[in-house]
Order: structure tokens, then sequence, then C-alpha cells
């Protein structure tokens, strides 16, 4: 009676050996079967039990074929992960004995291991109602991670169509970009340790990855970000608790800041920023992790992801306009040495000179390598002049070529390469200048004389109409300064023909000034999330600040004299002022040269007014 009326324990089996149920099922008697399932899927099943059931199931696979595929699922779902070590490790050995005997679970299989590269989600519930979705903060989840890695290699030792299989799945279970901050930096950091003993898939998933992070950098410009952090600024109410984030791809886990912690003061206001910067500093850590070997440079490695990181770069990052950071793992993983910068340049040249390659493409491969050379703090003044002397004499060769033709007139349509090329040099001569110059200014002169400015400023192709206005006003300064090229005459006379663009619409007729007709960008301008930029910062040249002296010298007006009054003036760095209708306006000036640390660190795009 005792025994009738008390529950039977669960480690009671019913149906006999597995082998006897499958034969059963197959026979078409599904009683067994069905308890079978119903044990399997019980939540408060033991792992003496799961134990016993894998060891059967591992001397059973060959029974386990398509028609059992419902079965398999279950075992699938068993939550062995958070069980005992021996559930592992037993869990492991069945998944290589299914796989390896009836590939046809490949798949499914897969999946459930890539499900696990993301912290489960746990949902609180109060009277019955979901109040909150959070990720599990389990203190395992590291060691959960590298158990799934194990599952992954096991996988990939039974199947060697492991490989073509995987990659899709990667890709749909990647995490949609609204989901939580931990949820993405654990999964982009798994696929990162994927690529670690897959090696043939690294490039695909590093375009995944890129791919991803370009959608969230061209959903977040940088005048957003820097609109909410002033509002977080001036907000008087408490910031959310500091979050702690997941680890650093470094492997060792002693080594110092091997965690992404989140203090309050490095949290990004712009929730779409703050989930960026997490996944910039991982893909910087990786890049950092994979080229150096005990703390040592490791040529061979570094070559390799160079060539798969170019690869993505050409694919994803050039033909995309004006994203703002994702481009800058080109910038870091360039800074190791002096021959990947200079390889990347060349790269980069041969786009903009191949005359087959789109012009769009041309004119963007323009803007890096002006922006590239004024901002990378590892290029030296030896490479600096021999990209200029590339650059200048292929844009000679090019007013050779056009500048007696039929189109030898000024048009962004005809000569987008061109005039790209003419303010990556320009752009290049506003912040080198002083390097250029420094220790033998004779010397210096005398090279940048040899660049012979005046003839492309002068040509009938007129670059400084088309270039943005406040690259063009400190061109003009600088130049002048040095006697280099006097560009303000041709500055007047294009602002005299500009005319601005009327578009009516349902609002009224609209007003618009073309300031940049060949929307160009700068692709280097300052990186301002908050804890990655920390990487960066130590390779980066900032625009340096004009002094107040020398803002004053810019903008005092000089009077019409002798051309010997105009030489000495000259010399003083003065802005001319012909008859009071060329100048800089002084508050559109100071906007153009005041510190980018604060705004976009690169001459804005403004259109610069002359007075009446």
């Amino acid at each position: 009676e005792e025994f009738i009326s008390s529950p039977p324990k669960k480690t009671v089996r019913f149906g006999g050996t597995l082998t006897d149920i499958l034969l059963k099922y197959h026979k078409g008697e599904t009683t067994d079967f069905e308890l079978l399932k119903h044990q399997l899927s019980d939540p408060d099943i033991k792992d003496a039990q799961i134990i016993n059931w894998l060891h059967e199931f591992r001397a059973s696979v060959a029974y386990l074929t398509k028609e059992l595929e419902q079965l398999v699922s279950i075992l699938l779902k068993l939550p062995w992960l958070k069980r005992s070590r021996e559930v592992v490790e037993e869990y492991l050995g069945f998944l290589g004995n299914l796989v390896s005997a009836q590939t046809v679970h490949l798949r499914p299989c897969l999946r459930m291991i890539v499900s696990q590269f993301v912290p489960s989600r746990i949902t609180i519930r109060e009277d019955d109602v979901d109040i909150s979705d959070s990720d599990d903060d389990d203190e395992n989840v590291s060691e959960n991670f590298n158990t799934c890695h194990r599952a992954l290699q096991t996988v990939a030792r039974y199947v060697p169509s492991t490989l073509q299989f995987l990659m899709p799945i990667l890709v749909e279970n990647f995490p949609y970009i609204n989901k939580s901050e931990r949820t993405l930096e654990c999964y982009v950091h798994n696929l990162l340790r994927v690529t670690v003993y897959l090696p043939t898939l690294r490039l695909q998933i590093l375009e995944l990855i890129i791919e991803k992070l370009l959608k969230l950098d061209v959903s977040t410009p940088q005048q957003d970000i820097e609109d909410a952090e002033e509002t977080a600024n001036n907000s008087d109410s408490e910031e959310k608790p500091a979050e702690e984030g997941l680890f650093d791809m470094e492997e060792d886990e002693e080594r110092k800041g091997n965690k992404v912690v989140s203090s309050s003061s490095e949290r990004m206001a712009h929730p779409l920023a703050e989930r960026l910067d997490i996944l910039m500093t991982i893909l910087f850590s990786y890049i950092k992790d994979v080229c150096h070997v005990d703390g040592k440079l490791d040529i061979k490695n570094t070559k390799d992801l160079y060539r798969d990181l170019l690869s993505v770069f050409d694919k994803l990052i050039l033909p995309t306009h004006a994203s703002c950071h994702v481009q800058y793992f080109m910038f870091y993983i360039c800074s190791f040495k002096l021959g990947f910068a200079e390889a990347f340049l060349d790269h980069l040249w041969k786009k903009l000179q191949d005359p087959n390659n789109p012009s769009v493409i041309r004119q963007t491969a323009g803007s890096y390598i002006g922006s590239f050379l004024a901002r990378a703090k590892f290029i030296p003044v030896v490479t600096v002049k021999a990209c200029l002397d590339l650059l200048v004499n292929w844009m000679h060769k090019y007013i050779d070529n056009q500048d007696t033709g039929a189109n030898a007139y000024c048009d962004v349509a005809l000569h987008g390469p061109f005039y790209s090329t003419c303010q990556a040099v320009f752009y290049t001569l506003i912040f080198r200048h002083k390097q250029l110059l420094d220790g033998n200014l004779r010397k210096g002169l005398s090279y940048l004389q040899s660049l012979n400015f005046e003839r492309i400023v002068m040509c009938q192709l007129n670059p400084l109409k088309i270039c943005i206005p406040s690259v063009v006003n400190l061109f003009a300064a600088i130049t002048r300064k040095y006697q280099l090229v006097f560009c303000y005459t041709i500055i007047e006379r294009n602002n005299r023909q500009f005319i601005p663009v009327v578009r009516s619409g349902t609002g009224g007729d609209l007003v618009q000034t073309c300031t940049n007709p060949l929307d160009s960008f700068f692709p280097f301008d300052p990186y301002i999330l908050k804890r990655s930029k920390k990487i960066i910062d130590p390779f980066y040249q900032f625009w340096e600040e004009l002094s107040a002296e020398d803002l004053e010298n810019l903008k005092k007006p000089i009077k019409r004299g002798t051309s010997e009054d105009e030489d000495d003036d000259f010399l003083k760095g003065e802005t001319p002022q012909n008859d009071g209708v060329v100048g800089i306006a002084p508050n559109s000036y100071e906007s153009n040269t005041r510190s980018p640390v604060s705004s976009i660190g690169s001459p804005p795009d403004c259109y610069v007014p002359y007075p009446q």
C-alpha cells in the first residue's frame, strides 16, 4: 500500500532498454516511445538519468534516423550546459557520435550550439504578467561559452562539411541591434573565437560582423551622438547604473583589463552608440590579440589578418558613404607597422588612379588617402612626401590631358576623381605643412614650390570652386603665408559666379547652397566613442587650434598698396581684402579653425560668406 500511494522516483524507467523502445517504435508500438520523450522533456530530470540515457543513445545512434528527428530535437533541448561536468562530457560524446553516424542531424546540432552563444534570457513575472526580460547573470557564462566552443570543435572534427553549413546559421542567429549590449557583445565575441579554431571561416565572419557594425554606424550620425551626449551632460537626472561587459578577446584570464567595464562616465548616452562602442572595443582587442604573440608583433599573423580586413574594407566600407567609426579597424592595424600603412596607401592609390573603377569609388579612395595622411601620427614625413609626389604628379598629368580639350571646364561629374585628389592634397598640406617645413625651412619651401600648386589652382578645371570651402580657406591662408600661390582672386571670382539653387516644394521655395558638390567626407575625423577611442587616440593627430594671434593675422584686412607692401603683408600671414569684396568672415573663419575635439575635427562643411 505504501508503494502504491507514493509517487514514483525520477530514476524509475519504463519500457526496457533504449534499443528495445526504438525497435518497438519502428514496429508501430509507440507507448514506451512516448514515455521516453516525456522523461527526457521533464524539467526536473536528474543528472544521473541524463547520463544513463545519453550513454544508451551513444550506443544506439544508428537508429536515430531522420524519422526520429523529433526525438533528436528533444535531446538537443536538454539543459546540458548547466549540469555537472559528467553530464557535459557525456553530452559532448553523444554529439560526436550522432553527427558522425547521422549527418542528417548536423544542422539542428549546429543551431543548438550557436543558440548558446548569447546568455539565456530570464523572464520575471509578477501576478502572471511578464514585467522584465533580461540577460541571465550566470557566473558560469564564460565557462558555458568555453564548453560551446568545445562542442563546435567536436562536431567540426567529425564532419568536415560543418564549415559550409555553419556560416548561414551564424548569420541567422546574429541578434538584432536593439537587443541588449550584453547579448550583442557575447555573440560577437563568440563569433571571433570561432575564427581561432576554424580559420577558413575568418573572412566570412569578419565580413558578417563588420556589416552589422556598419549598419549601427550609419544609423547613428555623429551629430546625433554629440547631441545625445550634450543632453545627458545637461540633464540633472542620475545616469543608469554601471553595467559590466563580458571580456576581452584575450584568452589569458589572468591578464589585466580582460573585461569591458562600463563605468557611468564611459557609457554613451546614445543607445546605438553604446552598442557600437562595446563592439568596436572587442574588434580592436581581437585585432591586437591575433597580431601579437607573447606581446610581440607576429608579422605573418598580421599580414594574413590585414589581407582579410582589406578585403572586407573593399567590399563593405569603401562603397559606404559617411560611416564614422567602423573604418578605424584599418587605421588600427596599420598602426602596428609602417609597412602596413604604406600598403594601405598604395592600395587606395591604385583604386584612385584606375579609370576602370566607378567614379564614386575613386573619389572615396581619394578622401581616405587625404584623411589617413593627415590623421595618422605613425606615418612619417618621408611617406607623406612620397604620397604627395604621387598625387600631385598625377594631377599635373590629368591637367595636361584635360586642360586644353573639350572637357576643360569645371564639372564634378566629369572630373570627380581629380577634385577628390586635389582636396586630399590640400587637406594633407593643412595638417602636415609644419612638419614638411620643420628643420630646414629653405629645403621645405623648395619642396613645396616644386609641387607647383599655382598651376593646379589656376587651371581651367578650377578645383577651388569644388573643394569644401573650409579646406579651401585654410589652404589659401597657408599657401599665401609661404608665397606658394595666391588663391583669393580665384576664390572671389568663384563666389561671384556662385548661384544658389532654388527648389520648389509643398512648403514653398527653398534656396539651397551646395557647398559640397563632391559630397565628400573625411573618413578619419575624430573618433568619439568613449571606450574604444582610448585605443585610437595614441595614434591620432588632432586638429590644433590656431592661436589668437594667428586668427587676428588671418582676419586682419590689408590695404592695397605697392607690390612690396603686399609681399610684406603676405609674409605676415594676413588675409587680403580686394576692395571690400573678398575675405573671410571672422565668425565663419573661427568656426573653421576651432578645435575638432568639440566638433567634427576637420574644417566643417560650411559656406563661407563674403561681406557685401
